[in-house]
């Protein structure tokens, strides 16, 4: 029973921080910036990338994490941006864990020694808004470069 309780208080507690998160991560509910108008800010290519760490065994928004990054990415910077999916349990010896210390589904975006979580957003966003996610990734890739 007390098992039961403590994994209860642990889903609730995990609960109120992704809600806490969503919340404080909303700038508006009005979603009118379209991913061309955010992509027009900075047409300029570094040298980005874009890593999906996950696991073999993924559950439908981990496919849509994947899917939605790598079309927004392969949309609107074509090969100028590239977009790698790790799967960590294959991939168990692979060097960019190590040093992004990837311990569970992550999506990274990197310039150099710059580094970006979109974790918590694809997560968010992936399967109920994939348009936000986009823009999101977008300006964050905009931003690295």
């Amino acid at each position: 029973m007390k098992k039961t309780i403590n994994t209860l208080c642990f889903l609730l507690f995990g609960g109120a921080i992704a809600f806490s998160t969503q919340s404080c991560n909303s700038t508006s509910s009005d979603n009118s910036t379209s991913e061309k108008e955010v992509y027009a800010e900075n047409k300029e290519f570094g040298e980005v990338k874009a890593y999906y760490f996950h696991a073999t065994r993924r559950c439908a928004t981990c496919q849509a994490v994947e899917e939605v990054s790598k079309e927004a990415i392969k949309e609107y910077y074509g090969d100028k941006v590239t977009f790698e999916s790790i799967n960590r349990d294959e991939d168990k010896d692979n060097p960019l864990m190590t040093k992004y210390k990837v311990n569970g589904q992550t999506l990274l975006i990197v310039n150099g020694d710059k580094k970006v979580n979109l974790t918590n957003d694809a997560f968010l966003n992936a399967r109920t808004n994939p348009k936000k996610l986009k823009v999101k990734l977008i300006s964050t890739i905009n931003e690295m470069m």
